[in-house]
């Protein structure tokens, strides 16, 4: 991990060794992502047993899907944890660090192009962004180039600060497998309630939960 100093620890460095083989966390958490997607491709889609050869998406069992959180096979439980102090980037590669953006009550979402529950929720936080004054809204983008991920967001709606996790900084503080993640943070550092994907009346909801706690609820 990179300090606001510049610094990396050794134990969460931007590169690990493994066997002598250096892999850094990037790629480590690229290569998780590809694992749950293909995983849930291979649930959510199944061929049809008709002659049509066309593909029933539907899904059989409901009761078979785990989601958030999932016994430690997914996304680490940061509830109640600090905000990590990591170093982000934003669209020129300026480098800001988290500890900056603590003061005022946030909500912070990790996301990337090709997850699909990510695209969904993307213009339900634009929406409620739009609507919202007592909570900063920052999109954290954890694999895309800066085009792809300011085109996407844009054609979303998406008009809140976009910054880039290149180096999985922030992804791998706080053990992340599986996106889209939302962090909701209050004015001191406190993550009071993370999440998986919300729609805008739920999004609303854990605002109003999150400006209650951090004594701002309008």
């Amino acid at each position: 991990m990179r300090t606001t100093d510049g610094g990396e620890s050794a134990a969460d460095g931007g590169v690990s060794s493994l066997g002598g083989v250096k892999i850094r966390p990037r790629l480590l958490v690229g290569s998780l992502l590809v694992a749950v997607a293909v995983i849930g491709i291979a649930v959510w889609t199944q061929q049809s047993d008709s002659d049509d050869g066309e593909f029933d998406a539907s899904l059989q069992d409901p009761s078979s899907v785990v989601t958030f959180p999932n016994d430690g096979l997914g996304n680490d439980d940061v509830q109640g944890d600090p905000f990590p102090d990591v170093v982000l980037l934003d669209g020129d590669d300026n480098e800001i660090a988290t500890s900056d953006l603590v003061g005022e009550p946030l909500v912070v979402n990790l996301w990337y192009s090709t997850c699909p529950p990510c695209a969904k929720e993307l213009p339900e936080f634009a929406e409620v962004d739009a609507e919202t004054d007592d909570a900063r809204f920052i999109g954290v983008n954890i694999l895309d180039s800066v085009e792809v991920m300011e085109r996407f967001a844009g054609e979303r709606g998406v008009e809140y600060d976009l910054l880039r996790d290149e180096f999985a900084d922030l992804s791998g503080a706080i053990g992340a497998t599986a996106m889209p993640i939302t962090l909701f943070v209050t004015s001191d550092g406190t993550i009071v309630e993370q999440t998986g994907a919300l729609d805008a009346d739920e999004l609303r909801g854990k605002i109003a939960d999150l400006l209650a706690v951090d004594g701002g609820a309008s």
